[in-house]
């Protein structure tokens, strides 16, 4: 199964992220997590230590790594064919929930013509993991799924676009799904997060009926994730709280809705 997930930034993308992957693997299946945002901390909430986190160089970043994949030799000339399943082998890293991660680090939009040695890498990498694996990839994008590309957009088996009740967030899960479906995704699903009343629950229903936009679930407001946050400690290891709880059904209802996947 891949899984994009998007959203406006602060509506809580890396926490459901981080969730359904965990929820994967507890669930059998072997799952890699990919950080893809721009201020990368997907592997906190997996369980890494600040320390642990902070070692972490992304693919975009590693210049050592790039050179090896693209360069001639020419200047300003790279190379485009290249293997990158030594990258998968390489440079994830298991974390304590028993989900493998990388962090791929900022890139330029696979729409926008970047031909940059770390775009390059960064494209193949995306495109080897969505297609060619057979693991539960779930990644944790920027708002806008622009950078997965078109060609890849179609592999992925779903989206979710995250918002919470605020309308600015709502219009970007908007336009989020209009150019999903123009790049050929077919399953596309809003979760509505950090919902804290009815009036709220209200107002995200008539903007998603308004919108074509399929709500898969509502996950609640939980100030114990606030809480675990401040604390340092992932939200994830307590299954007690309300929005974890949440989470990990709408694994459950995703391997269900995609029943191939399901390894129970």
């Amino acid at each position: 199964m891949k899984i994009a997930i998007s959203g406006k930034g602060g509506v809580g993308k890396t926490l459901i992220s981080a969730g359904l992957a965990k929820g994967f693997a507890d669930r059998g299946l072997k799952t890699i997590a990919i950080d893809a945002d721009s201020s990368p901390n997907l592997g906190l909430t997996l369980g890494l230590s600040a320390e642990e986190a902070r070692k972490i160089t992304p693919i975009s970043e590693n210049k050592k790594l790039v050179d090896s994949k693209t360069n001639t030799g020419y200047s300003g000339v790279y190379r485009l064919t290249f293997s990158v399943d030594d990258i998968v082998r390489d440079y994830s890293m298991l974390t304590p929930f028993g989900v493998n991660m990388m962090v791929m680090g900022t890139v330029q939009s696979m729409g926008s013509g970047c031909m940059c040695a770390p775009n390059a890498v960064i494209r193949e990498l995306l495109r080897y993991l969505i297609v060619e694996r057979d693991e539960a990839v779930v990644l944790d994008m920027e708002a806008g799924v622009e950078h997965i590309g078109r060609g890849t957009a179609s592999h992925v088996d779903v989206l979710l676009v995250v918002a919470d009740s605020n309308l600015k967030a709502l219009e970007i899960a908007k336009k989020i799904k209009d150019f999903a479906k123009t790049a050929g995704m077919k399953q596309i699903y809003l979760i509505a997060n950090r919902v804290m009343n009815d009036l709220q629950k209200k107002a995200i229903i008539d903007f998603a009926e308004k919108n074509d936009l399929e709500i898969l679930d509502f996950v609640p407001f939980d100030q114990g994730i606030i809480e675990k946050d401040m604390q340092g400690v992932s939200p994830l290891s307590f299954n007690e709280l309300k929005a974890v709880k949440t989470i990990d059904a709408i694994s459950e209802n995703l391997l269900k809705k995609n029943k191939k996947f399901n390894k129970n």
